[in-house]
């Protein structure tokens, strides 16, 4: 009899643990479907420039890959570690597999990737019809098209299993690889931490000299010539004063080419060369988009080293400020 109640006895169950291990499992595998994307479709932004939207892509593409990467490099590791662990589980306890929350988030998967696969294609339909067909768009729609097809057409050739099936570890080695490949040519593009650091001295060194710039031409607007030195500039009262290169705390170089025609220069010394965007502007002398909503278009890029910016004031763009009159 104590026999018979322990062959009909029904196995340990620890359900909120079932519950955190499949809800982890699926945040992360949209975490990182959505990040392999995002980075695919900066590839496809950096190879296959839009003549339309070079700007951004220029000043913006490496910010999301930084991203893309990071988060696959935490989030993607962990996908992987969790389903090997509920494999384990769902061999000692196969009544985990066939759970209510593991086959409910399986079947919001598949939804959410018919979803997407549907959309995308009444997308490429409808781009297609419009005319607007072009190599990166067909490159980021069929980015979408495999991630999200590998994923529905996985899941649901897994949910139909009773047990797991012998190609999934397979399909996790070959997922690895084309993630990792993916990562790595992505430091191709952005560069090390330490060249992200170097740019980032050069971003702050062209924001410096941007605003030199501004106050140089204000100066001239008030009292109706230039600087005789970049210490001119300093006013206590408006609390601005002249900032150092923030690298090598040495001041920045202004030299008056002609006080006349109001011709300066403003130099500083430079890591990296920023002129690598000719795969996305074919022409060097194209001014770099403005930086803030309103302000002109202005051309900073830049070489390794010292480097100079020729400026001159036009007196009908900037003219000088009518004098106050106190007289009563």
């Amino acid at each position: 009899m104590e026999n018979n109640f322990k062959q009909i006895e029904a196995p340990k169950r620890n359900l909120p643990r079932d519950v955190f291990l499949h809800l982890l499992v699926i945040v992360t595998l949209y975490w990182s479907a959505v990040s392999f994307i995002t980075l695919c479709w900066q590839y496809i932004n950096y190879f296959f420039p839009d003549a339309l939207t070079y700007g951004y892509e220029y000043m913006g593409f490496a910010g999301p890959i930084r991203f893309a990467v990071s988060s696959l490099i935490i989030v993607f590791p962990i996908f992987i570690l969790i389903s090997w662990f509920l494999n384990k589980i769902y061999a000692k306890e196969t009544e985990v597999r066939e759970s209510k929350i593991r086959k409910w988030l399986i079947y919001l998967t598949l939804f959410v990737a018919a979803l997407v696969i549907i959309g995308d294609l009444i997308f490429v339909i409808n781009t297609f019809l419009g005319g607007e067909i072009k190599a990166r768009f067909i490159l980021k729609a069929l980015s979408v098209l495999l991630v999200t097809g590998a994923i529905f057409g996985y899941y649901l050739d897994d949910v139909r299993r009773s047990v797991a099936s012998k190609s999934a570890k397979y399909f996790a080695w070959v997922t690895s690889a084309v993630i990792l490949a993916v990562v790595v040519g992505a430091f191709f593009i952005v560069g090390s931490p330490m060249k992200a650091r170097l740019a980032q001295f050069d971003q702050q060194r062209v924001n410096d000299l941007q605003n030199l710039q501004y106050q140089v031409v204000n100066y001239w607007q008030k009292k109706g010539e230039l600087p005789k030195t970049v210490s001119d500039l300093n006013d206590s009262i408006s609390g601005y004063f002249v900032p150092n290169d923030p690298e090598s705390n040495q001041p920045y170089e202004y030299i008056i080419k002609d006080s006349v025609n109001l011709t300066f220069e403003l130099c500083a010394v430079f890591n990296l060369d920023n002129n690598l965007n000719s795969n996305i502007r074919n022409q060097k002398s194209v001014p770099v988009p403005a930086m803030y909503p309103g302000e002109m278009p202005q051309n900073w890029n830049h070489g390794t080293g010292r480097v100079c910016f020729e400026r001159i004031i036009d007196k009908q763009l900037y003219p000088p400020y009518p004098p106050l009159n106190w007289e009563k």
